[in-house]
């Protein structure tokens, strides 16, 4: 993959912030990714939201559908959907320990054609720290509206903040 990776947009957290977004998706890639590397809240129990974005501004509408395999270290995994919500929730409950921290990959399909339902996919590694568990989440998810989306905002679904973290946009070069 050496040089199919153009950087579009990224997002160094150092300080607490409300949520990050990427933006910089166009027409000039079908597909781009995201990665996210060493996410962590400033809340215990947190969960890591995804929403597309029209002109830089979140979509919160009632038109996010989900599907994934919750992975876990402690027990069998277990399928989890979700219908007509606000967001994705493509990630798990994180913490604020040491090495509590989330790290993902998102595969982003269809979000610059506005014939087209935007939709994603996921592979995230999160570890907590206080039960030594090691959890995970393969699957994704589609934005059921037909809209060109330029980018995509990350946030914490309980009010808190992003503490830390790096975030990523990248074309995958045609």
């Amino acid at each position: 993959m050496a040089g199919s990776l153009i950087k579009i947009d990224e997002e160094i957290v150092t300080s607490a912030v409300a949520s990050v977004t990427l933006t910089g998706i166009d027409s000039t890639y079908d597909v781009y990714m995201v990665t996210t590397n060493n996410v962590q809240p400033t809340t215990d129990a947190s969960v890591l939201g995804q929403r597309v974005t029209v002109s830089a501004t979140a979509d919160s509408t009632a038109n996010y559908d989900e599907a994934f395999k919750f992975l876990r270290t402690d027990t069998t995994f277990s399928d989890v959907s979700r219908t007509n919500q606000n967001n994705f929730l493509l990630s798990t409950n994180l913490g604020t320990a040491t090495g509590e921290v989330s790290n993902a990959i998102y595969y982003l399909y269809n979000f610059n054609n506005a014939s087209e339902y935007s939709f994603m996919t996921a592979e995230t590694s999160e570890r907590n720290q206080s039960a030594g568990l090691f959890v995970g989440v393969q699957g994704g998810g589609v934005h059921t509206v037909q809209q060109s989306c330029d980018g995509i905002e990350f946030f914490f679904t309980n009010s808190s903040t992003i503490a830390s973290g790096t975030f990523t946009l990248y074309g995958l070069k045609k």
